[in-house]
Parts: structure tokens; sequence; C-alpha cells
């Protein structure tokens, strides 16, 4: 097609009353239906409350004169900063190419430019600094405060991977919201050089099914109901059906539309609004469109988890919190498991989960917080070190995330986790670790169906003493086990001695948790030794005979007790709940 737009979405994100939307609108020609603060509640509140969207065209940087691809279309996501909304925010980071993020230059750096900061760092690969309102700086101390401010952005910068990241003075609206539109805004030229020159060409993949994050939904009268937002992977072309998975309805392409322009045909990376007959658009705000029977809905999924380092306080196993996925927020319980012990150097794999392979249970997800410490006691300390071998974290760890409420969504999107109830007015930052979906459960019965298959295991450790010898082979132990246990679940599991013998648990021995224990290759002299001096002193005192020794008598002091440790797994999706030793 002649002419043909190649379509980049450039994301405008910042703290609240930064200027997002004054930039947005300085910097565009062409306005979506959902663009500016249209909506009667932002108007009305001052504030951005939805994604906005507005596009402006410029000669597509290196393309030779003449040829089809002319031109590019810089399309705006304009996001809300009001803390309260930032599912609305990290949805419209996920289909951004560019990340502007906007700074009051009288403020500098505040609690949502931060928390966008770190979304850009998720969801995308360049950035752009812009210190709007340079017109409230006094004239002959402009420069000074925008150098200042540079420099601290830049120090901001120093530890992400937007280090050296452009940053760019602009008035989007000088004298404020309430001047007259006679003002023009400064800098908007040079932005828009300066953008021509880092945005990248993304390339579009037109193969695979496809899928739309859908943003806004409304009805126009006599037409239908037009369904806006990016298309994230395949191509359409007018006349195709569409399903809406989360309704599980399936319409037809009546018309499309870029930007009020009519195109027959759109792909990956294009803004579109597709219009569908006989749809209440109030049924879908936002949420995905795709290609029928390409999407499902998941109740639970095994993701690939990486903790976000300003994030406070420990990723707990069996702990609640705000899963976005595309543009659905729900609560999700977590369980956090690493690699096996063996394979915590393992190269991490992106973009598939192992089935086959066994993965170690573990209470948080491990950092270098949550490593043994000398303060711990030693059964603490040596629990976390069973599951940290050598001090140190795994390349690769993960979580079985379930849902509180079934999301519809494609294999391998981001996840991002949050806590979203914590105090807006604190200087935290809420947003607490992401990932990529690696495996979505479909059935509801899935804790039948799929956990037994997932083999994540409990590392346990019980710990008793060697009571007294029987005989050669054999001797009794005690405190392993409460009074209560059922012994006979334990029989036939290897036990070892602290002496260097192996041992096989044979059987209950009376009725308070005493046990007899089997050494296949009989104790060794030195561990009768050992043993021996404790029960010639238990059996004189036992016969009510004086314990006093005779003078002049040498008698060996009884060794430190022989311990008796007893290790074994145990499968946490195993319904049986055995325990498994490795041979």
């Amino acid at each position: 097609m002649a002419g043909r737009r190649v379509n980049v979405n450039v994301g405008v994100l910042g703290h609240i009353d930064s200027g997002k939307t004054a930039l947005a609108r300085a910097l565009s020609t062409t306005a979506s239906t959902a663009a500016f603060d249209k909506q009667p509640q932002s108007r009305e509140r001052g504030i951005t409350l939805d994604l906005g969207f507005s596009c402006f065209v410029v000669p597509l940087p290196g393309a030779e004169p003449g040829t089809s691809d002319t031109l590019l279309q810089v399309t705006l996501v304009d996001c809300p900063g009001h803390a309260s909304l930032i599912r609305t925010i990290i949805g419209g980071a996920q289909i951004i190419d560019l990340m502007m993020l906007v700074i009051d230059v009288t403020k500098g750096m505040q609690t949502q430019s931060a928390e966008c900061l770190v979304i850009g760092q998720i969801a995308c690969q360049k950035l752009v600094v812009v210190l709007n309102k340079v017109d409230l700086l006094a004239e002959g101390k402009r420069q000074a405060a925008i150098d200042r401010m540079t420099k601290k952005m830049q120090k901001t910068l120093e530890n992400t991977k937007f280090r050296g990241a452009p940053i760019i003075p602009v008035a989007a609206k000088p004298g404020g919201p309430e001047a007259p539109e006679t003002e023009a805004p400064q800098g908007i030229s040079e932005l828009i050089e300066l953008l021509k020159s880092q945005i990248s060409i993304p390339t579009r993949d037109p193969s695979g099914p496809f899928l739309m994050s859908v943003d806004h939904c409304f009805s126009i009268k006599g037409q239908g109901t037009v369904m806006t937002g990016t298309i994230l992977s395949g191509t359409i072309s007018l006349g195709d059906s569409v399903e809406i998975p989360a309704l599980k309805v399936v319409k037809k392409v009546k018309s499309m539309q870029m930007f009020h322009t009519p195109v027959t045909s759109a792909m990956q990376g294009d803004r579109l609004g597709i219009c569908v007959t006989q749809f209440d658009p109030k049924l879908l705000e936002r949420g995905l469109v795709c290609a029928p029977e390409s999407l499902h809905t998941v109740h639970a999924a095994v993701i690939s988890v990486e903790k976000i380092p300003y994030f406070r306080g420990p990723l707990q196993t069996k702990a609640k919190f705000h899963i976005t996925v595309g543009h659905e927020t729900v609560m999700g319980r977590m369980l956090f498991f690493s690699p096996a012990p063996d394979n915590f150097d393992l190269e991490p794999m992106l973009d598939s989960f192992d089935l086959s392979r066994e993965y170690l249970f573990q209470d948080q997800y491990l950092c270098k917080d949550s490593m043994p410490t000398a303060t711990e006691g030693d059964d603490e300390a040596d629990a976390k070190a069973d599951h940290t071998p050598g001090g140190h974290c795994p390349r690769q760890q993960w979580a079985l995330v379930e849902f509180e409420k079934p999301v519809t969504c494609p294999r391998l999107c981001l996840v991002i986790g949050s806590r979203l109830d914590a105090d807006i007015h604190t200087n935290t930052c809420r947003l607490a670790f992401h990932g990529v979906l690696l495996q979505g459960l479909e059935e509801k019965n899935y804790i039948e169906s799929f956990l037994p298959a997932l083999r994540v295991y409990k590392l346990k450790h019980k710990h008793g003493l060697v009571e007294r010898v029987m005989d050669d082979y054999s001797v009794i132990g005690r405190s392993l086990f409460k009074k209560e246990t059922n012994i006979q679940l334990f029989v036939g599991l290897k036990v070892q001695l602290s002496t260097g013998e192996q041992g096989i648990i044979d059987s209950a021995f009376g009725q308070s948790g005493k046990f007899k224990i089997h050494i296949p290759g009989g104790l060794s002299p030195e561990s009768k030794k050992i043993l021996t001096p404790t029960l010639k002193k238990r059996s004189r005192a036992g016969r009510g005979e004086t314990t006093k020794q005779e003078e002049g008598t040498e008698r060996p002091e009884p060794m430190q007790p022989v311990t008796i440790s007893l290790s074994f797994k145990r499968y946490v999706f195993d319904t049986q709940k055995r325990m498994v030793q490795t041979p």
C-alpha cells in the first residue's frame, strides 16, 4: 500500500501534574477518540484518568524517497500520573516502544516518577527524560536550574539500564493550564528531532495469530461499536472474524481506522480502531481481542520471577499481590520455588518451563536480603542455608500464581506484581516483581489435573539422639518424633548417625516416640566406645547403685551424645504426602 505509515508507540509517563497531557497535545497533530482528557471526569478533576492516544507524523528516518514506507507515525500514549491509577499506567507501558519520562523541573523526581521509571525498566528499552515547565524558572537563573536538574537526573539514571539517556528541557504549556493558547510551546521542535534520533524502527512480525490490546470501547450511532487499541501480534483485514475471549463472543470486522483514516488491513504495532456490530460497549472497557480460539482463559500460571530491587520487604509464599497481565489486574496468591540446589547456576530459560525437572520450594523469593545471618538462630540459619547452597542465589526463580478470578492472556506475556493497597502517600515503591507467563493452567480443576506433575519439593531435616545400644547391629533412638507421630510412616527411611554409620528405621519402640534403628554394616568399635560409657552410667544408676567413682579408678567421661539425622524430600503437590530419599 503506497504511503503506508510505520507506527511506533511512545509512552508519556510521569508524576501527576508534571504536564504530560499538555506535552502530548503540543506534540500531536491528530487526536484519537480518547485523547487529551476527553472524559468528563478527567476535565472535572483536572487530571488524566485513563490512557489517552494521539499522534504526529514525520518522514521516516533513513527512508529513501519514493519508497512505500516514507512516513513514521509516532503514537503518544498519555498515561495518568495519579498513584491510584497505576494499574492503567502498567497496562499502557506494555504497548510502548520508547518512554518519555516527564519531570516537573521545579520539583524533580517524585514518587510516581520513580514508579514510572521502574515500569520503564521492565517494559521498554529506550528512555528520553523531558524537563517540563522550564518557563516557571526565573529567567536569569533558568539555565543554571536546568543544568542542576539535568545533573540530578543523570545521577538518578546512573544505576538503571537508561544510564546516559538524553535529557531535554521544554515548556509544553507556558503560563500553565489557564494561560491563553496564543503562548507557543517551547522546545517542541527540538524534542521531535530528539525523538526521531532515538526511535528505533521495531521489527514487526505479520505472522502469528491476531492479538490486540483494547484500551477503549464505545458506540457510534448508526455505525456500531468501536474497539480501539494496539495490535500486539499478527495482522487483521476487513471482514475477518475476531473473538472477545473474556466474553466468548465472536464478531466480524465491519470497518477499521487508524487515527480517523480508513484502512483495509493492519499489523503488529499499529494503533487501530475496529468497528463491529451488535455488541454492547459496556461489556468491554479494556482487555484483549484475538483471532477466534487463539487465546485461553487461565485460573493459575507458572511464571518466571524477578524482584524489583526498590520494593521493601520480602516476597513470601502464600502472600497475595495485585497481578497485572495486560490491561487486567487481579489478586493472586504466590508460591515461590527455585531450581534444585545443584542447578542454581543453570542458564535461565526465558521462554519455556521444564516440567521434567525437580524444583526446590522456597518460603520466600531468594535474594541477598534473605541469606542466613549471624544473628539468626541455628535452626533458622540452617533452613535458609539448605535453600541457598553456597550462600548465593539462583540465576532464575519461578512462582505458581493462583488468580482469584480467571484472566485471559497470551503465553509469554509480561506479568507485574504490586502491592497497590500500600499507602500512596508514603515514599515507597509498590511494584514488587515482574516476570513472564510461561505456562497457563486452563482447567478449573488444575489442582488435581496439573499440580501433581509440578515436582516442587521441600527439604525436611529431623534430628534425634541415640538412647542406647541393643546389639552390634541395633540402637534405640529418641527425640526424632513426637509421641503421637505414626512411626510406621517412617519405617524403611535411611538415617545417619553422627559417628558415621548409616541406619534404617526398623520399627517403633514402645509408645513414647522411641524407635529401633537397624545398622546394616554394624557399629564400628569406635562407635561402641563412644556409646558404652553412656550405657554403663545409665545402667548403674538404673540399678540404684552409687554413681560415685572409686578413688583412683579411671573411667572415661561420656562423650558427646550421638545424634541421628533424618533427611527426606516431600513434594508439595503430592496428594499422598510421601517421603522420598535420594538413593
